[in-house]
């Protein structure tokens, strides 16, 4: 668990999964390592859900005994963990010029791929979603410092900070819905999942309850094109943020 752990044999807390696999020994000729637990299981999950990790699938998977991998990790929510730093490790590193605004916008746009191509991590349960790994710490290391040249207050730059990854996991959450959801129904386009909801759409845009729905369903061009919705969104949410804490006297 990424927040909390049961008490072991000693009626202590165990150290960290991080802690210990930093401080675990090397082993001669070692074939089965963490990252290759981690690897594996993000292709598990990848290909088939997040239900799919199991420890029973991931040995069947890794070719080794079903307890071999408790040499690392304690259970799969361990395993969840491995998962969560291995995705976010690849989570560009490399300063972007332009200061806080295109800082905090490429970090931004790089998780929504991210997310995008293991949409499982949209999944997570709380305790793994909130848990702290190396690679998670490291980005929120980076939006941070991004910061601190424009914004004084610390309080104020996380705000700044969870501002913007709650508008990217909820916008990217609703994204990976509707793409499970076309994906179920087996619809290839937006065009075709407006044609299968029309029915519905029809009837209630013919109560005259909706008028702006209807201006929105007759007047817009970019009802399919996500990426534009999403910097759209991200664009206001970073002007808003600029005003707020950059133009609103949180500044040095």
């Amino acid at each position: 668990m990424a927040v909390r752990k049961k008490q072991d044999d000693s009626g202590e807390p165990p150290a960290p999964l991080w802690q210990r696999l930093e401080g675990a020994a090397a082993v001669p000729r070692q074939i089965l390592t963490p990252q290759l637990i981690a690897t594996t299981a993000v292709a598990i999950a990848d290909a088939d859900g997040l239900d799919a990790i199991t420890m029973r699938r991931l040995a069947t998977d890794l070719g080794v005994a079903p307890m071999a991998a408790y040499r690392y990790v304690s259970g799969k929510e361990d395993v969840l963990e491995l998962m969560v730093d291995l995705a976010y490790a690849e989570l560009s590193a490399e300063p972007v010029p332009g200061g806080w605004r295109a800082g905090l916008r490429a970090q931004a746009l790089d998780t929504r791929e991210l997310m995008l191509r293991h949409p499982w991590l949209v999944q997570l349960s709380p305790q793994t979603a909130f848990a702290l790994t190396p690679h998670r710490m490291a980005a929120a290391e980076r939006a941070l410092a991004v910061l601190e040249e424009a914004v004084a207050d610390p309080d104020a730059r996380m705000a700044a900070v969870r501002t913007v990854e709650a508008y990217v996991h909820g916008a990217v959450g609703v994204e990976v819905s509707m793409r499970q959801l076309m994906a179920g129904e087996g619809l290839g386009s937006g065009h075709e999942l407006r044609e299968a909801l029309a029915p519905q759409m029809v009837w209630l845009l013919r109560t005259g309850r909706y008028p702006a729905v209807q201006r929105y369903v007759h007047g817009a061009v970019r009802k399919d094109d996500a990426a534009w919705q999403f910097e759209a969104g991200l664009d206001a949410v970073i002007d808003g943020l600029g005003g707020r804490f950059v133009g609103g006297g949180a500044a040095r």
